[in-house]
């Protein structure tokens, strides 16, 4: 079937005297989990991992994904005839260097504008300027035109669902503040107009929130702001009379989701715009007036919405204990469930969410479960489904990445427990990622300091071992928005974007979630999510922190005590012991004797 599908749109690239077609995983807003109707590289190529992209020419057609979807790639592309590109490796080209030499003089890059942004295409020209001198000049685009439509006959509508208003109660701040802030920004810039395009960022400045995307709660949209007023671009009957009303007090007016490439061409000449590169499309950048001057800087929502103000930190707080109630009953289900045989991998997820959903003001998971037993656990980003689900087996590891949506914030939280008794080595390897994550979470550090700066903490003990992990160790996470987000994120190397230079702040949340995971055998992974803080203040100037925000036991059983300095003991006691003093009021009798027992003091 894959087959058929690349074949049928080799033909029609063929028809367009296309060279190339780049199919990448992004909607028209560069959202990380996109709905049904945007995964077209999905649908081509038969792979499902969250990050890829697929490029189909006259003859050919490659697959390219990061290290946490090796072994995914590999076995879902097995027969397509799709050659797999492995991002990073040695020897294995990267997209821009693939199509610098499949592009020839004359060429033709095809592409939907709306899903690729115009920084990729920037840096493409640069890589083609760089290795033909100049050839880029000749290197045509078709980019308003969308192949995969053409192929896809069943594909799904786009999404509209009803948008809804979020109290102030839980944002801490008001549509009217946040724009005012915004606006306060575009002036220094000496800009006339914003164009948002993220829905994330839309999202957090209006104080909306909806259902277009799974796992995320935002509105499919876009963002017309001016100096006294906007226009929120969306589907119109999935915006309510009582938000349409609310929006209008704070002088927003809602028009047609599509009609933003008309009124960008019509802006008038002079017209200052801002927009952020990195995520606007290429087609609505090709739309503005050409008489309007560009200033293409970060979104100003991007710092404002990643440093959380002191309500939606106190939000969080609750949320995570909402979560780890769930998590400690989970857990708790767990070990007496799995002797008893028929829990899969699936039914562990389902029992979870289900716990979950006793908690007020739940509304959904965070991204998709990630719940690997056994061999499944190395594959970073696994997802079980009704073929690959294996039963657990009171024996080895599973490995658990899950996450909570709730109106007080938004969860993400792995752990990875013992279903049986450990070898001397996996206690080893548990406790050497234990380490990573106490040691990188108990960081005192000066203004200034970015991840990039912290990250060896929590690989440390790993490469005393020879060990590492192919992903990095920590992402900023959204207030009931996504749970990846940046700009704040721990990195062992410096990126194009903007991960690896943004120092943190008062407010930003971060997961801590080293790991280390063997092909074939196991994976380890545990992820908290911390919050930094202000320490104290010296002559050298101030001291940050960060505070742990999860709140669900690690698995002691897996611990090698004597591995651990007396510091990391302390810290994993104090941890352990505000999990119990938190979480044990809310659970039941035998559920506060299995807290207890995971809580002892090491």
């Amino acid at each position: 079937m894959i087959r058929e599908r690349i074949k049928a749109l080799q033909e029609l690239i063929r028809e367009r005297g296309i060279d190339q077609y780049v199919i990448p995983s992004d909607d028209y807003h560069s959202s990380e989990y996109v709905h049904e109707y945007f995964k077209c590289r999905e649908y081509m190529s038969g792979f499902t991992g969250s990050a890829g992209t697929l490029i189909v020419g006259k003859d050919s057609a490659g697959l390219w994904t990061d290290g946490r979807y090796f072994l995914q790639a590999e076995e879902q592309l097995k027969g397509s005839g799709i050659v797999l590109y492995r991002s990073g490796e040695k020897g294995v080209p990267t997209i821009k260097e693939y199509l610098t030499d499949a592009l020839a003089d004359g060429g033709v890059l095809g592409f939907d504008g709306r899903v690729i942004t115009k920084s990729f295409v920037d840096r493409l020209f640069a890589s083609l300027n760089e290795r033909k001198r100049g050839a880029s000049d000749s290197v045509t685009l078709h980019y308003d035109e969308d192949l995969v439509d053409k192929v896809w006959k069943d594909r799904p509508a786009l999404a509209a669902e009803p948008a809804y208003e979020l109290d102030v109660c839980y944002t801490g701040e008001s549509r009217a503040d946040k724009l005012a802030r915004v606006r306060a920004e575009l002036a220094k810039r000496e800009a006339d107009c914003l164009i948002l395009t993220s829905l994330d960022d839309i999202a957090w400045l209006l104080n909306i929130r909806g259902g277009d995307v799974a796992y995320n709660p935002v509105v499919r949209s876009y963002l017309l702001l001016e100096k006294a007023g906007g226009i929120l671009y969306m589907d119109l009957k999935a915006c309510p009379p009582e938000l349409t009303a609310s929006l209008k007090n704070d002088n927003i007016v809602i028009k047609e989701y599509h009609a933003i490439y008309d009124d960008v061409q019509a802006l008038d000449d002079g017209v200052v715009v801002q927009w952020d590169e990195q995520v606007v499309n290429y087609a609505l950048i090709q739309k503005l007036n050409p008489g309007c001057t560009v200033v293409p800087y970060e979104n100003p929502t991007l710092l404002f919405k990643a440093c959380k103000n002191q309500i939606e930190v106190e939000n969080m707080r609750k949320a995570h204990i909402k979560d780890g109630v769930a998590l400690c009953k989970f857990l708790c289900w767990l070990d007496k469930a799995v002797p008893e045989g028929n829990v899969t991998e699936l039914s562990a997820a389902e029992k979870l969410e289900a716990f979950r959903c006793e908690q007020e003001n739940y509304r959904g998971q965070s991204f998709e479960p990630i719940i690997g037993y056994g061999a499944h656990g190395a594959i970073i980003h696994y997802s079980a489904t009704e073929e690959s689900s294996v039963t657990l087996k009171p024996e080895g590891f599973v490995l658990m990445d899950t996450g909570g949506q709730y109106l007080e914030g938004t969860t993400d939280v792995t752990r990875t427990v013992a279903l049986g008794e450990l070898t001397d080595e996996q206690k080893k390897h548990f406790t050497a990622v234990l380490k990573g994550n106490l040691n990188l979470a108990s960081a005192v550090f000066m203004e200034g300091t970015t991840g990039l700066n912290l990250d060896f903490l929590a690989r440390k003990a790993l490469w005393e071992m020879g060990l590492d992990y192919r992903h990095g160790t920590g992402h900023g996470v959204g207030y009931f928005l996504n749970v990846h987000e940046g700009p704040n994120a721990f990195r062992l190397k410096a990126a194009t974007g903007r991960e690896t230079k943004t120092p943190f702040v008062e407010g930003m949340i971060t997961s801590d979630e080293p790991g280390v995971y063997f092909d074939g055998q196991y994976g380890i992974r545990l992820e908290n999510l911390i919050v930094c803080c202000k320490d104290r203040m010296t002559e050298y100037g101030q001291l940050l922190r960060h505070e742990y925000l999860t709140m669900a036991p690690f698995d002691l059983r897996a611990v090698e005590p004597s591995m651990l300095t007396e510091e990391e003991k302390a810290a994993l006691n104090a941890y352990h012991k505000k999990i119990y003093d938190t979480i044990s009021p809310m659970l039941n009798e035998e559920e506060q004797e299995w807290l207890a027992q995971a809580t002892k003091a090491v």
